[in-house]
């Protein structure tokens, strides 16, 4: 299971990487599970932590974010493939202050003679994510 916090609960999401929203990493509450965010610190201590990022690159922008999504969406399953039983990942990255955004630069290269863009793009910061597990 995947937690974020939104104001003062911690709700279960699915991911929600679209390199089309404005908001393109982002994630969607499922609606299975909610806690208060003053139980779940009372519940809950924070086993390991995560920073993921990812990085793409090629002609057509929108394949390199996709890309580069599809990167970062596989890092986050193969974290949760990772966790025990009685263990949740928390998305810890919060709006606002360090949440994190895909960032591209372009530049000319020059192909066979032509003139080509050829896109960049990295996320920054990195995605951080902690592995929670039920306190004794």
């Amino acid at each position: 299971m995947i937690l974020r916090r939104y104001g003062s609960s911690y709700h279960s999401v699915d991911l929600n990487f679209d390199s089309k929203a404005l908001t393109e990493i982002g994630f969607r509450k499922d609606g299975s599970h909610s806690e208060p965010a003053d139980e779940f610190a009372g519940a809950w201590e924070r086993v390991r932590a995560e920073e993921l990022a990812a990085t793409g690159e090629g002609s057509v922008q929108d394949e390199v974010e996709q890309k580069l999504l599809a990167d970062l969406e596989g890092q986050v399953r193969r974290l949760q493939q990772t966790v025990g039983s009685g263990e949740v990942l928390v998305i810890e990255s919060e709006q606002g202050t360090d949440y994190p955004k895909t960032r591209t630069q372009t530049r000319t290269i020059v192909v066979e003679g032509e003139n080509k863009l050829h896109f960049t793009t990295t996320v920054h910061p990195p995605l951080r994510v902690g592995v929670y597990r039920k306190r004794a």
